[in-house]
């Protein structure tokens, strides 16, 4: 793990690694232009970011257009240069359109091009056969990370669902701002006792704008680290999403007793 100093980041010197965030312009609720891309690319840096997922939305309001998140990346990393490393991926809805596209194309949707793939829930359903989709993704070779849990009201009413997933072997994003109270405080107190059981894997900013969802990670960190330690506030903001990033086994996988184990189903549809 890269350790280098950032004297604006905090007390801390850790580099951190933001897995999820609507930086580039033009492309759906994010980012309106690149000036607004460059300033909140430069604000990361300031944070302590050196690492940053670009992940557009790829949903029925906002079709992925992987030409255009290649170059609008290269275009934003040549104005930043090498002060943070920019990547690609996206924030994938699971429709139909969209399944159809992964099994053409699985990697233009994962991080970096790897095999971690972001996806997220809509607040209207999640019916019973995305549990099935889920697991077809790992059978396929994707690793799925179910973003922002804490802010979807039909997870936090059936929490057994997200253990389930977790037992299943998926892994779990949680948006900085929730844990500092800009979601609420339902969502805070959600993703506070979903990492104290262990089911969360990353924290990243799921960065929007510079004002109200800004792509900053280090007052996060600092409120992890105050309460649950140093070693987990590294594992969620750097280790973890390092290894995601770079397309490894992560590193900090809790053991997950307390949770109810979910029968895996056996029939394999997705590809």
């Amino acid at each position: 793990m890269l350790i280098v100093a950032h004297p604006s980041a905090g007390s801390h010197s850790l580099d951190m690694v933001d897995l999820h965030c609507h930086i580039l312009p033009g492309l759906d609720d994010g980012a309106e232009t690149m000036e607004d891309a460059i300033a909140m690319a430069e604000m990361a840096i300031a944070d302590g970011i050196t690492h940053l997922v670009a992940t557009p939305h790829s949903s029925s309001e906002h079709t992925f257009d992987y030409a255009a998140v290649r170059r609008l990346s290269v275009e934003l990393q040549e104005v930043i240069g090498h002060r943070l490393k920019i990547a690609t991926g996206c924030d994938f809805h699971l429709n139909p359109e969209n399944l159809a596209a992964l099994r053409m194309n699985p990697s233009s949707f994962c991080i970096n091009q790897k095999n971690y793939l972001l996806v997220e829930f809509n607040e209207f359903s999640i019916p019973p056969v995305l549990d099935q989709t889920l697991h077809d993704l790992q059978l396929a070779g994707l690793h799925p990370v179910v973003t922002h849990p804490e802010r979807n009201s039909i997870i936090r009413t059936n929490p057994e669902r997200l253990g389930n997933w977790v037992r299943m072997g998926c892994f779990v994003q949680v948006t900085a701002g929730s844990l500092l109270g800009a979601f609420g405080a339902s969502a805070k107190v959600d993703g506070e006792k979903w990492i104290e059981q262990g089911w969360i894997h990353f924290v990243s900013s799921d960065g929007h704008n510079l004002t109200s969802r800004p792509p900053k990670l280090n007052e996060a960190f600092e409120a992890v680290r105050n309460s649950f330690g140093t070693e987990k506030a590294n594992a969620l903001f750097s280790e973890n999403p390092l290894a995601a990033f770079e397309g490894r086994e992560l590193p900090h996988v809790p053991q997950l007793s307390d949770v109810r184990v979910a029968a895996k189903p056996k029939r394999f549809f997705f590809f």
